[in-house]
């Protein structure tokens, strides 16, 4: 992977980019992505966040090698400080993370978002409380995209400033994925829960505790959700 071929899961989030966008990636590592946003032509401007000195470095070099000083501007900073409002940035990009730690990040510093139009968020795991994040917050799933690449599974989300109502269900599996039901999308959840059914048979001998009766109904109703979606 470079400035010039992402990954899969990367050139994913850059094609949910509007055209002309100002972007700010944020946890952006090499500056990867902002380069070839600008090398496509998708993005106008493009702040990159890194708050690890050695990966900021590695970004600095990166955008000098491709002679995009002029167009992405590496910060170091925490999460959202990296944008300034003199950016006038109206995209943010996080991917690569948990999905709790892409929540903090949004909420360390709220008032970043107020000129922002649009997230696309790329969670590793736990893509529901981004989703629930979401509902709080006042933003909706515009799309959404769920890829595999080198065997692990991953969930794109897509959101813009909306009012929005989703059943337990869709925060869960996400609204979108879950109308499409693509291959990937039936592979996690088949193995989500073949999961939750071996813990929950594990437990099946345990002491009757309230933790235990606790974990047994969560088990049960997360198996009983994904069954209606298979």
């Amino acid at each position: 992977m470079n400035a010039q071929k992402l990954s899969k899961r990367l050139e994913t989030v850059a094609k949910f980019v509007p055209t002309g966008a100002i972007v700010a990636d944020i946890g952006s590592d090499h500056a990867y992505l902002p380069c070839y946003l600008i090398h496509k032509g998708i993005a106008s401007y493009v702040v990159a966040g890194e708050v690890v000195k050695g990966p900021f470095e590695s970004a600095v070099g990166q955008v000098q090698k491709e002679g995009l000083s002029e167009k992405v501007k590496v910060r170091l900073a925490n999460g959202l400080a990296a944008v300034e409002k003199e950016d006038h940035v109206d995209t943010v990009t996080i991917a690569g993370m948990g999905g709790p730690l892409i929540v903090s990040i949004l909420e360390k510093h709220p008032e970043k978002l107020q000129g922002i139009t649009r997230l696309i968020l790329q969670p590793n795991i736990h893509a529901k409380v981004i989703r629930e994040w979401a509902l709080a917050h006042n933003w909706a799933i515009l799309d959404e995209e769920i890829l595999e690449e080198d065997d692990k599974i991953y969930e794109i989300l897509v959101l813009q400033r909306s009012h929005m109502e989703l059943t337990e269900l869709e925060i869960l599996v996400g609204p979108k994925l879950m109308q499409r039901k693509s291959a990937t999308f039936i592979k996690k959840w088949t193995r989500e829960k073949e999961n939750w059914q071996r813990v929950l048979q594990s437990i099946e001998g345990a002491d009757q505790t309230p933790e235990i009766d606790e974990k047994r109904a969560e088990l049960e109703t997360l198996i009983h959700l994904v069954e209606g979606v298979l």
